[in-house]
């Protein structure tokens, strides 16, 4: 290839040597907290996902008709109601347990491991 080099439209020493001023920042808009709050992350060039991460088995929304006071039962022991009746479910139904695991309490291993003995 032995095209010639265009000449370059700007004189880039003269680019170099400007000096920015208060007047060069004047259509810059200001960048502040809620701006950060509506902004998109980005990590590597690449969107980063907010919020609470996509579970491994999602659960599925479904209209079930229960009795009132089987309700009433459940929403007496507290928030995770709805968890509770679904590991119900899962027991009626021969399935396995799902367990998060938790972390372990100052001697719980001591426990675990005397009923282990008894059970065998």
């Amino acid at each position: 290839m032995t095209e010639k080099k265009r000449a370059m439209g700007s004189d880039l020493k003269k680019v170099d040597e400007y000096v920015l001023g208060p007047k060069d920042y004047e259509e810059i808009p200001e960048l502040t907290d809620e701006w950060f709050e509506r902004a998109t992350w980005h990590i590597g060039g690449v969107p980063v996902k907010r919020g609470r991460p996509k579970s491994k088995r999602p659960k599925r929304a479904v209209s079930l008709r229960l009795d009132p006071d089987v309700v009433a039962h459940f929403r007496r022991t507290g928030s995770g109601w709805q968890s509770r009746i679904n590991a119900t479910l899962r027991r009626a139904a021969g399935l396995a347990t799902e367990r998060k695991k938790a972390a372990k309490l100052p001697g719980e291993k001591k426990r675990a491991a005397s009923k282990a003995r008894k059970r065998a």
